[in-house]
This record gives C-alpha cells, sequence and structure tokens, in this order.
C-alpha cells in the first residue's frame, strides 16, 4: 500500500514534469511515460510479481538516474544530449518536492481538524491575534455600519468625511449617489478601499471591509445582506491626541456637507397655532430664492461688511463659548418700500446654508406660544419677522396709549367663536415683553448659530428696547438706488460681463447721465429693475436711455412737489396769519356783549338767592 501510494506520487509528479519541462526533458521520458502509463495504479488489480517489480531496485533511493525510477522499455528511443540531463534533473526533482510538500500539508491541515476542535483553534487564533497587536506599533478601532438594530451615526459620518475629503485628495475609487431631496450628488467610499488622512499633524489610514453576512432567522426589521464596516488605524503614541478629537472634527464635517447637500426650506407657522402631522407647528416648503451678494443691488463695500459680519459669525462657535454669550445675532433691515430688503435676507440664507423661519406675528395667539414656535427652530436658521412695525402693537411705549380697540372674533380651540376683549384678552395677545424674551431672553439660547432678522418701513414707530445691541446687533440701512448698486442692476439685467465693457461702450455719455441724476430721482432698485425688464429686449443702449427718462422724470416731479409744498407752506403762513387777525377782531367785538350778558345772569342769579332766603326765612 505504501509503495503503490509513493508509486502514485511519483508517477503524478513525473507527469506534472512532463507537462511544463522543456523539450529534451519530454523526449527524455516520452516512451517510459508510455509503457509506464498501461501500469495499474491500484495494487488491488496488480499481480504479486508485478508489484514486487515495481518495489524493486527501480525505486530505491540510491536511483538517482531518471532510467532507474522507470520501469525498462525494451524499445529504445533516440537518445538524448547530455548537456540537457542535468537541468531536466533539477526540474524533476524541484516538482518532487513541491508534490511532497504539499502532501503533507494537507496531511497536517486533516490532522488539526480531526484532533482539534474548532472552539480550540478559535481561541488560539485570538491568541495569536493578541500577541500580534501587542507586539504591533498601530490600534485599531472599528465603526460598524450597524448598532444592534439601529444605524451607527458615525459610520454615515464617516463615510461623508472620507468621500469628500480624504478620498479624493488620494485618489480612491469611489462610488457615485444621490440622496432623496439633496440638490447634489455625493461619493462613497467603495468596498475593501483604503485612503489616508492626517489630522493635527498625526496620520491615519481608514479601511472600508465589506464582508457577506451569515443567515441570519425571521426579524422583523431585515439586515443587511453585507457587514460593512471601517477600520481605523493610528499611532498608539497619536492616540490620546485623536480621540475624542478627531471624530468630533469628522461629525462636524459630516453635518457640514450634508447641510450644504441638501436642498434649504423655507417655513411658516400654522394658522392659529395648529399642529401637523408630525407634531410641529412649522409647514415647510423648498427655499428657490435665487437671491445672492452678488446679484444684490447694494455698495459693494457695505455688502462686504455684512458678508464679513455673517463669516465671523457662522465660524464662531469657540468666540461665542468663550465669551459666555449665545450663539445668536440680530440685524435690522430698514428703509423704504422696495429696497431689497426681502432680498436681503434671501441673500443671506444662499451665503450661509441656512433655513428660513417666516414668523407670522398676527397667528400667535399669546407669548407661550411664541416660546413654543422658538423651541420648534432648529440650529442653522434665520428667523425672519418681516414689517414688524405693522404685525402687533409693538410701538413706542413713551407715546400716550390710544383707546382700547373693539373685540374682534378669533376661532376657539373647540371651533367656536371667542371675543379678544375680557379679561383673559391680555392672556391671548403677544406683549413687547414677551417678543424681548424672544429675542433676548432665557428662551433664546434653546438652540445655536441662529439669526434673527426684523423688517421695517418706519423704524421711529418700534420701541428704543427691541433697537439695542444684544437683541438687534447691526441696523442696515436699505437706502434708494444709489449709482454702484445701479450698475449692478444695469450687469445683471442688460448682460454686462464687465465694469470695463460697461465703462468703455457706446453708452458711456447715457451712463454719466444716470450718474448724474440717480440721487436727484430717489427711485428704488424695485423700480430700476421693472424699467430694465421692460426695455431689455430693445438694446442695451435703449434701455439705459429709457432709464435716463425716467430718472430725469422723477426728479422733476419731486422738484415741483417740493416747490409745491414750500409754496403751499408760504401760503398758509399768510392765510394764518388773517385768520388770527381776524378772530382777534371778532373776539373783541364779541366781548362787551359777553360781558353784558354775563353781568345779567350774575345779576338774575342774585335776585334768585333773596327769593330762597326769603322763602327760607318764611
Amino acid at each position: 500500500m505504501v509503495g503503490c501510494s509513493r508509486l502514485s506520487l511519483a508517477y503524478y509528479s513525473l507527469t506534472v514534469a512532463h507537462l511544463i519541462s522543456p523539450p529534451s526533458l519530454k523526449s527524455l521520458s516520452g516512451s517510459s511515460l508510455k509503457s509506464f502509463s498501461i501500469l495499474p495504479l491500484s495494487p488491488i488489480n496488480a499481480s504479486p510479481p508485478l508489484v514486487e517489480s515495481l518495489q524493486g531496485p527501480a525505486l530505491t533511493p540510491s536511483s538517482s538516474s531518471p532510467a532507474a525510477l522507470l520501469p525498462s522499455n525494451p524499445i529504445q528511443s533516440n537518445p538524448t544530449p547530455r548537456e540537457s540531463l542535468p537541468r531536466a534533473t533539477k526540474m524533476k526533482e524541484y516538482w518532487t518536492a513541491l508534490a511532497s510538500l504539499m502532501g503533507a500539508f494537507a496531511f497536517l491541515q486533516g490532522v488539526l481538524h480531526a484532533v482539534f476542535p474548532a472552539e480550540l483553534r478559535a481561541a488560539v487564533a485570538r491568541l495569536l491575534g493578541r500577541l500580534t497587536r501587542g507586539l504591533s506599533p498601530y490600534c485599531y478601532f472599528d465603526v460598524t455600519e450597524m448598532d444592534g438594530m439601529s444605524t451607527n451615526e458615525i459610520y454615515d459620518a464617516v463615510q461623508l468625511y472620507l468621500s469628500s475629503t480624504a478620498a479624493p485628495a488620494s485618489g480612491a475609487r469611489l462610488s457615485l449617489s444621490r440622496p432623496l431631496n439633496a440638490s447634489s450628488f455625493t461619493f462613497g467610499l467603495a468596498a475593501s478601499d483604503r485612503v489616508s488622512d492626517s489630522f493635527a499633524g498625526a496620520a491615519v489610514t481608514w479601511e472600508h471591509v465589506v464582508a457577506p453576512r451569515q443567515g441570519q432567522g425571521f426579524s422583523w426589521r431585515p439586515l443587511p445582506e453585507e457587514k460593512r464596516r471601517f477600520t481605523l488605524r493610528i499611532r498608539r503614541g497619536d492616540r490620546d491626541k485623536l480621540l475624542p478629537a478627531y471624530l468630533d472634527h469628522i461629525l462636524a464635517a459630516a453635518a457640514e456637507i450634508r447641510r450644504r447637500s441638501k436642498d434649504r426650506l423655507l417655513y411658516t407657522n400654522a394658522r392659529g397655532g395648529a399642529m401637523d402631522a408630525r407634531g410641529l407647528p412649522w409647514d415647510p416648503v423648498p427655499f428657490k430664492h435665487p437671491s445672492t451678494f452678488d446679484t444684490l443691488a447694494m455698495d459693494p463695500a457695505r455688502k462686504a461688511a455684512i458678508m464679513a459680519d455673517l463669516r465671523d459669525f457662522a465660524g464662531g462657535s469657540a468666540f461665542y463659548e468663550r465669551t459666555g454669550r449665545a450663539w445668536k445675532r440680530g440685524y435690522l433691515l430698514y428703509g423704504p418700500p422696495g429696497t431689497g430688503k426681502s432680498s436681503m435676507i434671501a441673500a443671506m440664507a444662499n451665503f450661509l446654508g441656512y433655513d428660513v423661519y417666516d414668523l407670522e406675528l398676527t397667528e400667535v395667539g399669546s407669548n407661550a406660544e411664541l416660546r413654543k414656535l422658538l423651541m420648534k427652530t432648529t440650529s442653522k436658521s434665520i428667523i425672519v419677522i418681516e414689517d414688524i412695525d405693522c404685525s402687533v402693537d409693538l410701538t413706542n411705549r413713551a407715546k400716550p396709549a390710544a383707546a382700547a380697540p373693539a373685540p374682534r372674533p378669533r376661532p376657539g380651540i373647540d371651533g367656536g367663536i371667542e371675543q379678544d376683549g375680557g379679561a383673559g384678552s391680555a392672556a391671548r395677545s403677544i406683549t413687547l415683553s414677551g417678543l424681548l424674551n424672544f429675542t433676548d431672553g432665557l428662551w433664546s439660547c434653546c438652540g445655536a448659530e441662529r439669526i434673527f432678522v426684523f423688517t421695517t418701513n418706519h423704524v421711529e414707530k418700534l420701541d428704543p428696547a427691541l433697537l439695542r445691541s444684544g437683541r438687534m446687533d447691526m441696523h442696515i440701512f436699505m437706502s434708494y438706488c444709489t449709482f454702484p448698486a445701479l450698475r449692478i442692476l444695469l450687469k445683471n439685467y442688460l448682460g454686462f460681463q464687465s465694469d470695463g465693457e460697461l465703462d468703455g461702450g457706446a453708452e458711456e455719455a447715457v451712463l454719466r447721465g444716470l450718474e448724474e441724476w440717480v440721487d436727484a430721482a430717489e427711485i428704488t432698485p424695485a423700480d430700476v429693475s421693472e424699467v430694465l425688464i421692460k426695455n431689455r429686449r430693445s438694446g442695451k443702449a435703449e434701455a439705459m436711455r429709457e432709464l435716463l427718462d425716467v430718472l430725469k422724470d422723477r426728479a422733476a416731479g419731486k422738484r415741483q412737489r417740493g416747490g409745491g409744498a414750500s409754496a403751499a407752506a408760504e401760503t398758509g403762513k399768510e392765510a394764518g396769519g388773517e385768520n388770527e387777525e381776524e378772530e382777534e377782531e371778532k373776539r373783541a367785538l364779541e366781548s362787551p356783549k359777553e360781558g353784558k350778558e354775563q353781568a345779567g345772569i350774575d345779576s338774575c342769579g342774585d335776585g334768585h338767592d333773596d327769593v330762597a332766603e326769603a322763602k327760607k326765612e318764611v
């Protein structure tokens, strides 16, 4: 049995050597293999003399010649050159040793699986892994996709962070996707890929590992078919420096990427404080306003100052924490109607990437309801109250109080009609104190990175307590259209690509006229935009000339109104003087009559008094 096994192994080794050896070896062993192939390999069907002949001196270790290992063949083949025999012999010995080694390895593996149980082998593997990790200068951390039955937040954050920062720089393979309600594409790290990153001067390595999940039983919430995880490798000396600061940096960066890629929303409070299906008092719609600071009609220097202030606010987390201030800021936009206050709010939202909450104060029933609305707003948002002087009665408290308005009906909670008047009307109305606490009280700290924006056309009507620093930190006057703002509007609506094209064109004389008349006309950017929209198909020169005519007409009309007003004032003064003289003459003529009548009344009164006294005496 042993001899036949060795013979079989030698036969297969020679067969492999025959297939890959050079032609000299093939010619050497060709005839021998032919004669050898007719021999039976199994000792069961072989006769004893044949087996003994196979186990004879042809297989002894002393036989070093290839011909000695093969049975003799009466048919002699062509002799092989002697110079090729050493190379063929080495190749045969190499493949024979390799086959023996593979057989020994398979035998040893079978013995290990048969003798040692799987639990013992797993324990030994864990022990060897621990010894290897103990000697390694690195430490490893696994971030799995699933944390029990819920999704791991850190896994999603790491995938977003690596796909947008580290992966593109390292040339890794990425998977492209676009989430629901997103305005941009996102990139994910492909399976079994590895990227490098650095933080605080320390190098880190991330590896994305994907493995098939074992068969799972019945579950109400099926798990993914694949197990995914990120493996973080860092040096042991950098552990205290990287953790947890590096993970906090990843979470913050992922939140910023998610916010940038998500569509912004515009919220408005529901009518009467009603809740939606999710229990929220805000109704959202997609915010698609295209206004930016590049298209905003305003002096470039003032725009740069506002943008710098917004940039400092968005990146001032450490500053506000160090100074002990709530992370919020207030802006007051005031000026005539049509000067771009709403466009300024949209430009701020697009510049920062914040959501917008449009608060309608007339739909808020009480101060408590106002606080609830504030608590339901998210961070990184702009809370807007437009035309605050027209929403509710928040005028200057120094002025005399006006008469109380008549009670007006309002829908009640039970569906009936209630009156605002009565003892409970004060509890169902917004007060100035409630609005001040909303913007600068303790409730204003329920959230971070929020901006309050108030707009008004008449800033003099607002209470000074509402305008002080801490509530409205920055006051922005939205003035009439100036010449720098007019240049921006001309480039936006007429298609001028640069200032050089606008200054050096054929419309240079018209442009100088616009610069001369724009301040005197006191025209709003909305009116200028309307004129340019109506005439944009007529050509650039014609549209600018039409705008110049409009500016001249408005300036002339303003001058006439100013002259008429001054003349009316002078005429009123003269008429007032004449009327005063006539009134004095009338009073002088009527004074004797009034004296006589008063004297008669007094005398009649004295007579009645005497009669009364006489009656009392009787």
